[in-house]
């Protein structure tokens, strides 16, 4: 069994694991969210295996559910829930870490080989490759601000990657409830792999 919770937005439902940053799907009610975070266990295996982890989830068992908004129906993981307020242990800590940094590699290795004119969607719309990535980029920035670390507009791949050590060492830290972080490490490490391995399936899709 996998623990799952799931995020209940007006249209829209995001079923996402407990234990395995990133790994969340949205459809239009609960069981075709479940049904979807199953159809990605070989996608997400990937990560896993590449982060060094055993992925064997098993059937999802729903431990939780919380109330989701317009973010959600937008396809964002947006609510953090009561569980996400645990202790973090170091070893959980450095162990999602593993992923995060799994997710990074594999999302520039996926736009390297990528075209730079991916596939349209039905009404002509989508990013290309370069695009996708500086979103992705961008928007680690603001994810960032999160945890408290702070970085300008991205002059070079330095600066990129030393925002990235610098959020892996913070997410790599035990955590207790209490402070003064916006965001609680376990769900930030969620948002930001669940973001990096979004956008790098949507290439994969897209580049077909």
């Amino acid at each position: 069994m996998t623990r799952v919770y799931l995020e209940i937005g007006p249209k829209k439902v995001f079923a996402c694991s407990l234990e395995w940053p990133g790994w969340c799907r949205v459809a239009k009610g609960e069981e075709a969210a479940l049904d979807l975070l199953m159809e990605y266990v070989p996608r997400y295996r990937v990560v896993a295996e590449r982060a060094g982890l055993a992925f064997d989830p098993g059937d999802p068992e729903v431990v939780a559910r919380v109330p989701g908004d317009r973010t959600t129906d937008f396809g964002a993981p947006h609510a953090i829930c009561d569980l996400d307020h645990e202790p973090v242990a170091r070893a959980e800590a450095e162990r999602q870490v593993r992923v995060l940094r799994a997710a990074w590699e594999l999302f520039d290795e996926v736009v390297a080989a990528s075209p730079e004119e991916l596939r349209k969607g039905p009404r002509g719309g989508g990013r290309d490759t370069s695009k996708v990535y500086a979103h992705v980029l961008e928007a680690e920035r603001s994810y960032a601000r999160k945890l408290g670390v702070r970085h300008g507009p991205y002059q070079s791949r330095a600066d990129r990657d030393t925002m990235r050590a610098e959020l892996a060492e913070v997410l790599s830290r035990p955590w207790n409830p209490g402070g003064d972080l916006p965001w609680p490490p376990r769900y930030a490490a969620r948002r930001l792999v669940w973001h990096v391995v979004d956008h790098l399936w949507e290439i994969e899709d897209r580049r077909q």
